[in-house]
């Protein structure tokens, strides 16, 4: 079941007292349970889900933090305006740590009515269930970067209201060219278009040219057709347009029966913020950087050696 994402006007005035106490005052769980007559497991637990929710921000300053050396190479290499390297952990989903460092991120630079676009994915809607207490105090609005209203639905609706969201309607992928273009034409659909390429950020994933590949997974290609794409010299995607080794886009017939941006129209938004992370998706995330189809990059630190290693070896 999906954690509600929204807070009771008393319920965020006591996690706010617990996280007072605990942070700034340096009482432990224990002492601030007595103080508030609750269990050092509520204690414990809200904490956590207010951490999670985006009300506790923690900052680390350490000379250490955010692995620099790392974000610092990987940003000369690509030219890039920002780079987040996460330490790497054997221990925990690395898929829930990208959606927590991306939601960190975004809380960091989201202002008052900021407008965000969103691919869609684990990891976006991820980041954007632990990012809704940030994007309704901000007044944020959000808008879908494809079509496939129901991939969505989980990350962009929690604690959302519908004048805030604002999803291009009709499918991510069409069974011919002609119907596609017929959709993104129609001016409902035209209208979200336009919305997103004024938008002042963008959360997009890569994909990588695999069999468990989210495009698979979610019954939007097969694995055949993914053989063909590899033939061809694919080696990533993002928002299910592929490109090849220099980040080139690929003349692919599947490209004509999507609806949605394309990169070029993405490379276009100030801020294009990737995050991803894995062995697999290692060739996928330097071909995008070197196609310049992002500017702001969020990995972990096992992804940043592997790509770093294969540019200098």
């Amino acid at each position: 079941m999906t954690e509600d994402q929204t807070f009771e006007p008393q319920e965020e005035e006591l996690m706010s007292r617990v996280a007072w106490y605990y942070y700034h005052d340096g009482m432990t769980q224990s002492e601030i349970g007595t103080r508030l007559n609750l269990s050092r497991i509520k204690v414990s637990r809200m904490l956590e889900r207010g951490r999670r929710m985006g009300l506790i921000h923690i900052h680390i300053n350490s000379s250490y933090g955010g692995c620099f050396e790392l974000e610092n190479r990987l940003q000369q290499l690509y030219g890039l305006t920002e780079v987040r390297v996460i330490p790497a952990n054997s221990q925990e989903n690395s898929g829930d740590r990208l959606s927590e460092a991306a939601s960190q991120y975004f809380m960091g630079k989201l202002k008052k009515s900021d407008l965000l676009a969103v691919g869609w994915g684990a990891m976006v809607m991820g980041a954007l269930q632990r990012l809704a207490q940030t994007l309704s105090h901000r007044d944020i609005s959000l808008v879908s970067l494809t079509g496939g209203v129901a991939a969505y639905i989980e990350g962009i609706a929690s604690g959302r209201t519908s004048q805030n969201v604002h999803l291009i309607p009709a499918p991510l992928l069409v069974s011919n060219p002609d119907l596609a273009a017929s959709l993104r034409n129609e001016r409902h659909v035209m209208d979200v278009m336009s919305m997103a390429k004024t938008a002042n950020y963008a959360l997009v994933g890569v994909g990588s040219v695999a069999n468990q590949a989210t495009l698979i997974t979610s019954g939007y290609a097969t694995g055949s057709q993914f053989e063909a794409f590899r033939r061809q010299g694919a080696v990533g995607d993002i928002i299910a347009v592929f490109y090849d080794e220099n980040g080139e886009v690929l003349d692919l017939p599947f490209h004509n029966t999507l609806v949605g941006l394309d990169l070029e129209a993405l490379r276009n938004i100030p801020q294009v913020v990737a995050a991803a992370c894995g062995q697999d998706k290692v060739d996928a995330i330097r071909a995008a950087a070197k196609g310049k189809h992002f500017n702001v990059l969020i990995t972990d630190e096992p992804t940043a050696q592997a790509i770093i290693k294969g540019e200098t070896s």
